[in-house]
């Protein structure tokens, strides 16, 4: 644009003058600022996990319970009036096939830093959104350098996210706004030629596929205003002080009057080593020193960078070309190599690999730490927890992650879901107390163990157990009833406290709809 044209242009709009010059700037440059947005993020990510559930209507909720509110859904709750802010009850009785999951703020976390780490691939500036979840911001600048065109550039960057099972929408313009809110809307081009096209083509955004209040776009609607262009027509003046907050930060957004430069996280560098070896390789001693070979320039560099190793990857490529995948993860974040090789040995000893090794890979998961902290010496005590620890670790790496673990509770109506069982990282300090009677403990089996039918006579002495041991039953505390679940499947049961003649006292219930007794566990 001329010098001139673009004087008269100010006169005309005056609001966002100074984001006109900033663009004719970046366009002169060849600045191009690229907009992906993963639409509903966390619903795509639920559906990656249940991949059977795509063909039925699904949200995402806030809590698992009849109350819970539906966050994201797909088109097919859509379709059967399921709406964002119903509660779950409500989507279940508009349709009863409604599949709904709850994500946590970590899971959805995961899923930003996955696509972070393959947008990295394709550009070194990405920033993700902090206010939604799915949009971020790429620097596309230079592309062309490395792709026949900015074209072919976007198409890799939707080919690669597609493979990862995501859906993307991507917009290659020249502002942060108006890249966001025609990827946002998918109107448009996936690549803008110039800044024209690009402001008119993002004044024509429906209001309704911004990120508002529903309350505020309602209001707009009743004044006509239902675009981005229609919308900066308002005067700035009272829109503040009319509208409120939210109004007055989106028309400084769409004008350029609010303008921030793209600040990319930082994506580290893997940890990682690789060797490709000519012939194949069997047995541990062989790729024991391979492995060691590759640790050592691994733990010279996190040394430097005061870093210690929380975990280590082993991948292995197969002569069959298999491939097999193996962990190991000390008690503490550590750089001692004999800790890290004695712990790879017990993993490498309970590995079975069927073919000689052509290819060994090993990536390291770091953290930071201070430089006392790798050089101090705990102190010893009678009960030494580090070296419990260290003693968890072998087992861990000899059995795999899942057989150290600890119980943790956890909402849930059954007693069964009443509690789930997690790793458990350290061993915590004990700390007894005096108790006057010993508590009882009541042992929960994992799968209830049917029990022959009660006598119909229901005289206790005559019901025996599923083991002749136990002899017959000579009372009965009960029942609790445990009901519920209507939401997903009905239960009722009817929870009671048998003791038997030899002294055993049982946890039994009986399902009122299976009709059926079954034994849930004992206390000891």
């Amino acid at each position: 644009m001329p010098r001139r044209d673009y004087d008269k242009h100010c006169d005309r709009n005056p609001i966002g003058a100074h984001e006109s010059l900033r663009q004719l700037s970046l366009q002169s440059h060849g600045q191009r600022l690229a907009c992906i947005n993963v639409p509903a993020l966390p619903l795509q990510l639920l559906l990656r996990k249940h991949r059977e559930w795509r063909e039925h209507p699904v949200a995402v909720i806030d809590r698992d319970a009849p109350q819970g509110k539906l966050l994201w859904i797909n088109q097919r709750a859509r379709r059967a009036r399921i709406r964002p802010g119903q509660s779950y009850a409500e989507g279940l009785s508009l349709d009863p096939n409604l599949h709904a999951g709850v994500l946590s703020e970590s899971t959805i976390a995961k899923g930003i830093d996955f696509i972070v780490e393959r947008l990295g691939r394709f550009s070194p500036e990405v920033e993700p959104s902090s206010d939604l979840p799915g949009v971020f911001w790429v620097n596309a600048a230079g592309m062309t350098l490395l792709f026949p065109s900015l074209d072919d550039w976007a198409r890799s960057i939707r080919d690669e996210l597609g493979g990862c099972g995501f859906h993307t929408r991507i917009v290659v313009g020249f502002s942060r706004f108006a890249t966001y809110a025609l990827a946002r809307s998918g109107n448009g081009p996936t690549i803008l030629q110039d800044l024209e096209q690009e402001r008119e083509l993002s004044r024509n955004v429906p209001l309704e596929y911004l990120d508002l209040q529903p309350k505020l776009r309602e209001t707009l609607a009743k004044l006509g205003i239902r675009s981005v262009g229609t919308f900066l027509r308002l005067p700035a003046g009272g829109l503040l002080q009319r509208f409120g907050q939210e109004a007055y930060k989106l028309y400084r957004l769409a004008s350029g009057d609010l303008w921030s430069p793209l600040t990319p996280c930082i994506v580290e560098e893997p940890i990682e080593r690789k060797i490709i070896l000519d012939q194949p390789v069997a047995g541990v001693l062989r790729l024991m020193h391979i492995i060691e070979e590759l640790l050592a320039p691994l733990i010279e560099r996190l040394e430097i960078h005061q870093q210690a190793l929380a975990a280590l990857h082993l991948l292995f490529v197969l002569d069959s070309k298999e491939k097999s995948i193996e962990s190991v993860r000390p008690a503490e974040p550590t750089l001692d190599k004999t800790i890290l090789l004695e712990l790879i040995q017990l993993k490498l000893h309970a590995t079975h690999l069927p073919a000689g090794v052509t290819e060994v890979e090993i990536r390291g998961e770091a953290i930071r730490v201070d430089r006392e902290q790798l050089t101090f010496e705990a102190v010893t005590t009678r009960r030494d927890l580090a070296a419990g620890d260290r003693a968890l670790a072998r087992i861990r790496a000899e059995l795999g992650e899942e057989a150290v673990v600890h119980a943790c509770l956890r909402n849930g109506h059954l007693p069964e879901a009443g509690f789930t069982w997690e790793p458990l990282g350290k061993l915590p300090r004990a700390r007894p107390r005096k108790i006057a009677l010993r508590p009882l403990i009541r042992r929960i089996f994992v799968h209830p163990t049917p029990l022959p039918p009660r006598p119909r006579n229901e005289r206790n002495d005559n019901w025996f157990m599923h083991e002749p041991d136990y002899g017959p039953v000579i009372r009965l505390l009960g029942p609790y009833i445990v009901s519920g679940g209507w939401w997903m499947s009905t239960v009722h049961r009817e929870y009671y406290f048998i003791e038997t003649r030899r002294g055993d006292l049982l946890w039994v219930y009986y399902d009122r709809r299976r009709r059926r007794w079954f034994l849930h566990g004992r206390v000891d």
